[in-house]
């Protein structure tokens, strides 16, 4: 079992938490446990993440290309079992659609297809006019949760080092 990352924690780890500037150690070890086989996201999540045209960008640009997973014949089964479930909720029809077309959609197909556990900083919505990621998650039996729990669940450590 791997992690997916939503695009909101690189997002939210570059804007509040975990700045490029002051606490590069998260970035650091986001690459290693990936080299590890840990820590992946999604072709749709690079898609978005670099519009930001920011250091964000260039960071996710020198990212191995293994980093975000690319949907494949083995995939069409788990969109196909996704979107069933998506239009068998009480969603509007705009929310249905709307989910379809975003990068949470890919994650989550592409959760189910390795039994991976989802990252995000979403909470479940419990509302009919939007699909959130947790949602889809608890509906099709997947593990999703904070960054927070992945950095603890992996033992993570960012120690800070002499002063200069």
């Amino acid at each position: 079992m791997a992690y997916l990352l939503d695009t909101s924690v690189l997002i939210t780890a570059k804007r509040v938490h975990y700045g490029f500037d002051f606490c590069p150690g998260f970035w650091d070890w986001i690459v290693a446990r990936h080299a590890a086989g840990l820590v992946y996201s999604v072709e749709r999540v690079y898609d978005e993440l670099k519009e930001q045209k920011d250091d964000l960008t260039d960071w996710v640009k020198a990212l191995p290309a293994t980093f975000f997973l690319r949907p494949d014949a083995a995939t069409v089964p788990h969109f196909t079992t996704v979107s069933t479930w998506a239009s068998e909720q009480n969603y509007t029809v705009p929310a249905i659609n709307d989910f379809l077309q975003i990068a949470d959609f890919h994650l989550v197909a592409q959760a189910h297809q390795g039994g991976h556990s989802v990252v995000t900083y979403e909470v479940p919505g419990g509302s009919a006019k939007r699909i959130k990621i947790p949602d889809a998650c608890l509906g099709l039996g997947l593990a999703c949760i904070p960054p927070h729990v992945l950095l603890r669940r992996e033992q993570a450590r960012f120690v800070l080092g002499a002063q200069a």
